[in-house]
This record gives C-alpha cells, sequence and structure tokens, in this order.
C-alpha cells in the first residue's frame, strides 16, 4: 500500500489481495479526516466524531453551514450569513435597497445574538482629560473609534462596556478616557493632555493628549483608532480623523451606521462640543464624553 504526497492512502499493483481490506479502511479513515462529510445537525457530528482532530470538517443539513474543528472547537468557515440580535432595536432604515436594524449601547449591558452571522459594529471609547496650569494648556486625546463591517457573531450573549470619559481634572494631572469593547474588539481611552508645571507632557491613548513642551512629547495615538496630540502653549488632543495641529483639536470621523451621518472622537481644543456618548476628549476643567457602541445588522 501505498500514500500520495497528501497522505491518501491507496493500493498499488505489487499489493496482495489480502492487503486491500486495510488500504480500503486507511483511505475512508482518511476521508472521514479530510472530507466535508454531512450530518443532520451539531448532535449528529458530536455522536459521530466524538474526538475530532485539527483541521477535520463537516456540513450539518439543519443551517446549510460548513465547520471546520481548530483543535478546541467546531467553527464555522463557509455559509455564514448576517447576525441577528434578539434586543429591542434603537432603530431600523433602508439605504441601497438594503433593511437595516440598528441597537445603540449608551451604557453598559449585554447583546443578545440567536443567528450567528456577520454584523457591522462601531465602538468609541471614553474621551480624555486635559488640565490648565497658568499659559499653558494641555487637551485631551479623543477616545479611540473603530468601525468594522461584517465582523462574526457566535449565538450567545454578549458584554458590550461603554468607557466613561476622564473626570475634569481643572489644574490638576489628567486621566486617560476608559476602554469600550464588545466581542474582542477594543477601543482605547483618550489620552490626557498634562500640563503639570515639572513635565507638561501628553499621554497616549486612543488618540494623544497634548503637549505644552515640544513635538517630542505629545500623546502617541493608536493606529486604526486615533492620532497624536498637537503640540504648544496651548496643546490640542488627537483626534479619530486627524491629528492635534498647535491649538487645533484633531477632526473627529463621520460614521453612518445608525443611518444618519454623526462624528465621534473629535480631539479637544477651544472648538469641541461636549456631546454625550461621542467619545470627544476636552480639558481645562472639562471632562472627556463617555463612549458608545453600535450594532447594525441585515433585517
Amino acid at each position: 500500500m501505498a500514500v500520495t504526497p497528501v497522505g491518501n492512502p491507496y493500493v498499488e499493483s505489487s499489493d496482495r489481495v489480502s492487503d486491500y481490506p486495510g488500504a480500503s479502511e486507511a483511505l475512508a479513515e482518511r476521508i472521514d479526516i479530510v472530507g466535508v462529510n454531512p450530518f443532520a445537525n451539531a448532535a449528529a457530528r458530536d455522536a459521530a466524531i466524538p474526538s475530532p482532530v485539527q483541521g477535520q470538517m463537516c456540513s450539518l443539513n439543519d443551517d446549510n453551514k460548513g465547520y471546520r474543528y481548530d483543535g478546541s472547537a467546531w467553527v464555522l468557515f463557509s455559509g455564514a450569513g448576517d447576525a441577528n440580535f434578539t434586543n429591542a432595536a434603537t432603530g431600523t432604515y433602508t439605504t441601497g435597497g438594503i433593511q437595516y436594524k440598528f441597537l445603540t449601547f449608551t451604557g453598559s449591558g449585554s447583546l443578545v445574538v440567536d443567528q450567528a452571522g456577520f454584523a457591522d459594529v462601531l465602538v468609541v471609547a471614553g474621551g480624555g482629560g486635559g488640565d490648565g496650569g497658568g499659559s499653558f494648556i494641555a487637551r485631551a486625546g479623543a477616545g479611540g473609534m473603530i468601525f468594522i463591517e461584517n465582523h462574526y457573531f457566535t449565538a450567545t450573549t454578549f458584554t458590550a462596556t461603554i468607557g466613561a470619559g476622564a473626570p475634569a481634572a481643572g489644574n490638576t494631572v489628567a486621566a486617560q478616557g476608559n476602554t469600550s469593547s464588545i466581542n474582542q474588539i477594543i477601543a482605547a481611552g483618550g489620552g490626557a493632555g498634562w500640563s503639570s508645571p515639572a513635565t507638561r507632557l501628553g499621554i497616549g491613548g486612543g488618540s494623544g493628549g497634548g503637549s505644552t513642551i515640544g513635538s517630542s512629547y505629545v500623546g502617541v495615538g493608536v493606529p486604526g483608532m486615533g492620532n497624536n496630540g498637537g503640540f504648544g502653549n496651548i496643546a490640542a488632543g488627537g483626534g479619530a480623523g486627524s491629528a492635534g495641529s498647535g491649538s487645533t483639536q484633531g477632526a473627529g470621523l463621520a460614521n453612518s451606521v445608525t443611518g444618519s451621518s454623526v462624528t465621534y472622537s473629535t480631539g479637544g481644543g477651544s472648538g469641541t462640543v461636549v456631546t454625550v456618548n461621542s467619545g470627544n476628549g476636552h480639558g481645562n476643567g472639562t471632562a472627556g464624553d463617555s463612549g458608545v457602541i453600535i450594532i447594525r445588522v441585515v433585517v
């Protein structure tokens, strides 16, 4: 009996008839591992394959989807459609001929998914705080902002954690905003603008806080969710759309996951408007704005 380069057994001319049953069994066992064997449902599969091996595949007739064993669990690899949540929707709308419903978390809570599949997710963290000391003012960075289309959710309950904005600091040491997260998507809180007489440096975060002592001390933002702070005697915070520049706050980013364009995660500056659940950064005695999480699915 011989095998192909990828390990499939076959009978060759030199084999005896008595070798055939062994080759046949080895081939059948190999197909059990590499073939996409159909089962009525997960219970039938688990009864037939009590000890799956990594890389083994199957399909289920009750949901018409394919699964691969990753070494610890059966993971969907084909046929995934749209997820569905059972929470009361915050709103619905239709665009481009597609109807959506969405759920907005303005405070921490639970997302209940009864149908596994894909959803669009916006996660915004809490904005940072900044302080001011005399002629030196360091404003804070915005909370990190992440938008992911077609993020996969299993059918289970997920915890949505909404990050609070950093408290108002006045002339004391400022604080970073708090993290927002759901289903392994984590947005970092906005960085602090720190203007204490000894250091006057910016602290990093989703977007960085401003620095009053030069560009080498600006708070650094996280790529993909924010930008660096600015620097100068009046230093602005970074935003999701751009870095802070001198006293000009970093721009936020507009997102239409709810059907309407809303700008989130604007860096701290003189023109930054206090907006609950926006992730905006602030400073000079103003607390950072809280974050938000929005889930959108196709109806």
